[in-house]
């Protein structure tokens, strides 16, 4: 025969804790256990051996007594009662039951009617009806949806659901499914304990490979009673037991694959009782309950790291179960360096993760992790590789200090020099705070916890990367979105993503400009075009006037001889004065047309930059000049042609 044993037999998190904290108790003097501390009759009389004494309500406890709470929680009248009575009340209530009464006191506050999906009288279902004034107890969907039927207008109320801590998962997610289609005002809470949901999914996957099942609990033990009912639906031959004595070796004597499960309300020493009492018979054994239970009691030191089960996030913690005596707690300071994440972003219940030991308390029977030092570690060494690897990382701007910036990156303090930022020299770097960026590491000194960092190197080599694209594919006429570096008086030079290129002051505008900053200005997108390139010495000549809109052919399409045009004063000259009808077409004002009287200089009239009305008097198509005066408007009349005549 074969043994398979469930990994997670015995008891969870919640009934350990709530065992050992009544063992050690009552090794100190006299403890009131108020109800049955665990579904185990045997457990009960051990306790009591040692001194405890089980009560049934808070009036039954001594005065100024010390009173335990059970794992499975009690009614807020309880602690009323207990506190009134002067009693010292120890609560081992489970964090995840915790958790339930919580959320149900915040329904009710905010005027919600609570459902428990859960068995009616469990002493877990009792403690959290004792939360609210009002609410519904269900043990499944159907009997949930016989309550809709003969109260209809409970579908559009206001429901929190929430399940018991042990309740089978399909149950659950089969009255969540169908409330969401009949329940219009609802919230749901998804209670299960992870410990119980991983044994259970354990459970079910164990019974289809045997050809037998032994599960060990108490026949009051409800998560028991749910194990041996899951097993029964994969495995033909299940059978429940409280101890050893309860086993007939002789039933088993045919099976080929053997497997064991205990439910969570059973201690180790039951375990073993029933370990033993099968190994005597047993020829083949792949591990036996011994020797995983010793595995279960290994000893764990400072710096290990664990892999657990999360088994319940509350506000200050995550509760682990770690499948050695003590359970694991990590507090959220010791979860991320990140202080803005949330606990639910990072942790699951039900699902495992990862920890480094800081501290084993056999005082406070808890192993202290951190998920944050074990990150750290394992960050330095992807830092550390990626020096020698030449990994790009990507990293948030933290600070600017006097030689440089600081970078996060992966929760390390990376330093990176000024001339390593990217930016110019003497730029502003508080820019940069704040923002994420990609950057190489160039140094690292663990010891000493110096790590240098180059945002430069990784902007150079895109640059490169995108620069050779571009050569690759540069072709005359091809456009490109770019971005303005720099100016001078001859041109602007543009980014064009990796490449530089130069436009001519005569290739920004169609206007006559002086200087390139009448039209553009540093860092501004601009839209250009290759109008040359020379792949030998990297030049590339680049336009931004657009060739389809010619100027003269849009000044002849919109005015002709005798027309008024609004004019912009462009050039003084000793002769007159050329004037901008249209971007890219001048015309020459003569001395002679400027006003009704004798002008000097034209400078005594007019100013550059000034906008006046003129008259088209002439058009010369053939050298595309045209001659304007503002006399004509003056007088009303045309002048002649011989003082009105285009100059060079």
């Amino acid at each position: 025969m074969k043994i398979l044993l469930a990994k997670t037999a015995g008891f969870c998190y919640g009934v350990k804790r709530a065992v050992e904290l009544a063992e050690g108790t009552a090794r100190q003097g006299a403890v009131y256990l108020l109800g049955h501390i665990t579904h185990n009759d045997h457990v009960i009389r051990r306790l009591e051996k040692m001194g405890a004494v089980t009560i049934s309500s808070p009036e039954e406890a001594a005065r100024g007594s010390t009173v335990l709470i059970r794992a499975h929680g009690e009614p807020d009248c309880v602690y009323r009662a207990l506190e009134a009575r002067g009693c010292r009340v120890l609560d081992a209530t489970c964090p995840n039951v915790t958790r339930i009464h919580n959320i149900v006191r915040d329904a009710a506050a905010r005027g919600r009617i609570p459902v428990v999906i859960g068995e009616a009288g469990h002493p877990e279902i009792i403690g959290i009806w004792g939360c609210t004034e009002r609410g519904i107890v269900v043990s499944d969907w159907e009997e949930l949806e016989g309550i809709l039927s003969r109260q209809p207008e409970l579908c559009a109320q206001p429901l929190t659901f929430v399940s018991q801590t042990t309740a089978i998962e399909a149950c659950w997610k089969k009255t969540v499914e169908n409330a969401k289609k009949v329940c219009t005002n609802s919230e749901f809470f998804d209670t299960i304990c992870g410990a119980t949901s991983k044994r259970q999914s354990e459970a079910l996957e164990l019974a289809a490979q045997c050809d037998a099942m032994i599960v060990i609990g108490d026949r009051k033990s409800s998560n028991t009673k749910r194990l041996a009912q899951l097993c029964s639906s994969r495995c033909p031959m299940v059978t429940q037991v409280e101890r050893g004595e309860d086993i007939d070796r002789a039933q088993f004597r045919e099976i080929g694959t053997l497997g064991i499960t205990a439910g969570a309300s059973t201690p180790e020493w039951i375990i073993k009782e029933v370990s033993n009492k099968m190994s005597d018979e047993i020829m083949e054994i792949e591990q036996s309950f011994a020797e995983m239970l010793e595995e279960s009691f290994k000893i764990l030191n400072t710096g290990d790291r664990v892999t657990g089960t999360v088994a319940a996030i509350t506000p200050t913690e995550i509760q682990v179960e770690l499948g050695v005596k003590y359970p694991g707690t990590i507090p959220l300071s010791e979860l991320s360096d990140d202080p803005d994440v949330k606990a639910e972003d990072i942790a699951k219940v039900g699902e495992e993760i990862e920890a480094i030991v800081m501290l084993v308390s056999d005082r406070d029977c808890v192993v202290k992790l951190s998920k944050k030092r074990l990150d750290a570690d394992k960050n330095w060494e992807i830092v550390e590789n990626a020096v020698e690897n030449k990994d790009v990382l990507e990293g948030i701007i933290t600070e600017e200090n006097k030689g440089g910036l600081v970078a996060n990156v992966k929760g390390i303090r990376v330093f990176i020099p000024a001339s390593q930022s990217g930016k110019p020299r003497g730029a502003d770097l508080a820019e940069m705070v704040k923002t994420r960026v990609q950057l190489r590491i160039t140094e690292v000194n663990r010891a000493r916890r110096r790590v240098v960092g180059s945002i430069r190197a990784v902007a150079a080599e895109a640059r490169a990367a995108a620069a050779a694209e571009i050569w690759n594919n540069i072709e005359v006429g091809k456009r490109y979105s770019g971005t303005v570096k720099s100016l001078t008086s001859y041109g602007a030079f543009v980014d064009i993503g990796g490449v530089d290129g130069m436009v001519h002051i005569s290739e920004l505008s169609w206007s006559r400009i002086k200087t390139p900053a009448e039209v553009v200005s540093v860092g501004d997108p601009l839209d250009v075009y290759v109008i040359s390139f020379d792949p030998e010495k990297k030049k590339i000549s680049l336009g931004v006037k657009d060739h389809s809109q010619e100027p003269w052919t849009v000044f002849t399409g919109k005015y002709t001889a005798g027309d008024v045009a609004s004019v912009r004063i462009v050039k003084l000259m000793t002769f007159g004065a050329f004037a901008e009808i249209v971007p890219g077409v001048d015309g020459l004002i003569h001395i002679s047309q400027i006003a009704d009287h004798r002008v000097e200089k034209p400078g005594d009239v007019l100013s550059e930059g000034q906008i006046v009305d003129a008259k088209i008097i002439a058009i010369d198509e053939e050298n595309k000049k045209v001659s304007l005066s503002i006399r004509a408007l003056l007088e009303g009349e045309p002048e002649a042609e011989d003082d009105a005549g285009a100059e060079d």
